[in-house]
């Protein structure tokens, strides 16, 4: 579907953002240093990408990466996949995050959970408790190249475990307790965690959720485990383990940091597992701190005596995210419970409490926020806010409208896409750029985003597959198990050979703005005109009669136009009839065009979710073809279990199940 003749401008950079913007004193260095001629955003982007090695050499040396030996030349192979950063090198990821010397009395950690008071740390006691617990990991022989996996919620024992685990060169890999058994021994079984760290249970909002029953069931399916740590959260113990405080016991060790290569594991990181069983998608020491030290100082502007935000699980690739805020000396705000109890306003208050600078959130928070008629800027004293960052889901122009109308150009609204396979942001905003309604202002330093149509052609001011043309260092080692690559290349270079697909539909417009409109297997081509799930979505978020919709295309074999079929979640004593059908399809078919215009309009109590807030269209979609919903997810993945069971009865009326 073509675009529109050009974006609608929100706001251009707010001098208050140009002014604090960190990209500024990298583009000085860069010209101090004779490195490169840029004295733009649009300058440096186009150089980060037209010349990877010297553009990724000159965040090593800017931000003075601790390397134990040298690299011997910045990208050894400019292929996909294939390409090797850095031969030679080798540090510790962990080494980076505990700030220089005279930051030891710095806040580095802001723990706020519904199970347990507030905890604050230091960056010094940050470290004193990383150095015990490293050698507690010791003593229950964890060494280079071992597995410790943590069920664990977003709490600081996670944080230091994932330093600690870090610093011994052994693999980090971690799942959130609200997930189910099956969904645990799905992913940790596939790595063989040699320790398990676990909490007997915690609380969410106001109930009390006890995993002892579930952690015998997921403890006896993981044959190579050889020690369980309890971490004390709440009033439950778990029998039979390691206590944390034993693991964190007093040592006369020194914190040290074991060197490994640049490509060398760091952490495994699961895909949904909706489809299947999740993939294990490992990255390297090298690829996370190089990347994170671009991101958060470029783009989300970052550094010291700033604190983030973003309320995230460690089952999510932004709880990687978080943590490596402290690689730039930034605070950590983390939160564990339900983020919308006692009401949507507490993340706000939150970031009043903390003195938040970034925010994040997902989009569906914020509109809901917009529905609820909330004035955050009104309401709340957050004086010290510079940006509000959003990810997870479309974010329809609307949303971003409600954003600046509360905050104005002084807050940035830096709206991004990116995903668990390169844990960051693929496309998002900087201090330097428009903002756009609807649109995230460009792709992020150092990756070649880009279009493509079927035949691989560049497009712009189209509808593509999202694709990476160039290698980026935080591209996966690879997945665990997956020795020959193939799992690697037939998920991410099957289509297009050397260049990296990454299953989002997106259009770039003439001034380099993107729109995510969903993801590709879910994209919605009805008589040659394609669309993306997001696109209805936007479509419908205005109406208050629906609180929440999905909308799934089940192709015709014959090549006949098939059938598009929009499941709605009415609001609170909202009939689905008639009446509200025709207005429905009156305002998608002027909206979209008339071949879209849903066949069917169903009433559903919900719409089923992953645990990190993906709407699951695809999953929906295998039900209508005749899947079993057990066959299409896991239900300890789905946010709500039983919200396939709808879908399933559907199937089974149309006699399709």
């Amino acid at each position: 579907m073509t675009a529109p003749a050009g974006p609608e401008l929100l706001y251009d950079p707010h001098p208050d953002q140009v002014a604090k913007a960190r990209v500024r004193g990298f583009l000085s260095w860069l010209a101090a240093t004779g490195r490169a001629d840029v004295s733009s955003w649009e300058d440096l982007r186009r150089w980060s990408v037209a010349d990877l090695a010297g553009f990724w050499e000159a965040v090593w040396r800017y931000f003075d990466v601790k390397a134990h030996a040298p690299y011997t030349e910045v990208l050894a192979d400019r292929v996909m996949p294939g390409a090797r950063w850095f031969p030679g090198a080798t540090l510790n990821y962990a080494e980076h995050c505990f700030g220089a010397p005279d930051d030891a009395a710095t806040t580095a950690v802001l723990a706020y959970s519904q199970t347990r008071d507030p905890v604050e740390l230091t960056f010094g006691e940050l470290a004193e408790q990383v150095r015990r617990v490293r050698e507690g990991l010791r003593r229950l022989g964890v060494g280079r190249g071992d597995r410790v996996a943590g069920y664990l919620p977003n709490c600081p024992e996670a944080l230091i475990a994932f330093l600690a685990t870090a610093s011994l060169g052994a693999i980090w890999a971690g799942c959130a307790p609200e997930f189910g058994p099956q969904s645990v021994i799905d992913r940790f079984d596939q790595i063989g965690p040699k320790v398990l760290l676990a909490v007997a249970g915690y609380t969410y909002g106001a109930k009390q959720i006890d995993k002892r029953s579930e952690l015998v069931e997921i403890r006896a399916a993981l044959a190579t485990v050889e020690h369980v740590v309890h971490v004390p959260y709440g009033p439950l113990v778990l029998d039979g383990t390691v206590d944390w405080s034993a693991l964190a016991a007093p040592t006369d060790e020194q914190l040290s940091f074991e060197p490994v290569p640049f490509a060398h594991p760091l952490c495994v990181l699961f895909s949904s597992g909706t489809t299947g069983k999740p993939k294990a998608i490992v990255h390297g020491h090298g690829g996370l701190l190089l990347e994170h030290l671009k991101n958060h100082s470029f783009h989300w502007n970052l550094g010291p005596g700033d604190r983030l935000l973003w309320f995230t699980t460690t089952a999510w690739m932004m709880w990687n995210t978080l943590v490596s805020a402290l690689l730039v000396r930034s605070a950590i705000v983390m939160i564990d419970g339900n983020p919308l109890y006692p009401d949507p306003r507490e993340q706000w208050r939150l970031a009043q409490e903390t003195g938040a600078t970034l925010m994040g959130a997902s989009p569906g928070y914020l509109m809901s926020c917009r529905k609820a008629g909330l004035r955050p800027a009104e309401e709340f004293g957050l004086s010290r806010l510079q940006q509000i960052g959003v990810a997870g889901s479309p974010f329809p122009p609307e949303g971003f409208r409600w954003v600046a109308e509360q905050f104005g150009g002084r807050v940035l609204l830096n709206v991004g896409s990116g995903g668990t396979d390169v844990c960051t942001g693929l496309v998002q905003a900087s201090p330097l750029q428009p903002v756009w309604a609807g649109e995230m202002s460009g792709a992020s330093l150092g990756v070649d985003a880009r279009a493509f149509d079927e035949e691989g052609n560049d497009l712009v001011g189209e509808v593509g597959e999202l694709v990476i043309t160039a290698p980026m260092p935080s591209m996966p080692v690879g997945f665990w198990g997956d020795e020959d690559g193939g799992g690697l290349r037939a998920a991410y270079f099957a289509q297009y050979p050397g260049v990296f697909r990454f299953g989002d539909w997106c259009r770039f417009s003439t001034v380099g703005s993107c729109v995510i409109t969903g993801r590709s297997d879910a994209t919605l081509n009805r008589g040659g005109v394609r669309l993306g799930t997001g696109e209805f979505y936007r479509v419908l978020e205005d109406v208050t009669e629906i609180v929440d919709s999905v909308i799934v295309y089940l192709e015709d074999p014959a090549g006949g136009t098939g059938e598009l079929i929009l499941f709605v979640v009415p609001a609170a004593g909202v009939v689905v009839d008639e009446a509200l059908r025709h207005r429905l399809a009156k305002e998608i078919r002027a909206a979209l065009s008339p071949r879209h215009v849903p066949d069917t309009i169903v009433p559903v109590v919900a719409v089923p979710y992953s645990r990190t807030g993906k709407k699951l269209e695809v999953p929906v979609k295998r039900i209508l073809r005749g899947a079993a919903p057990t066959d299409v997810a896991s239900p300890g993945a789905l946010l709500d279990p039983g919200a396939l069971d709808a879908f399933a009865a559907y199937a089974r009326e149309r006699g399709t199940s």
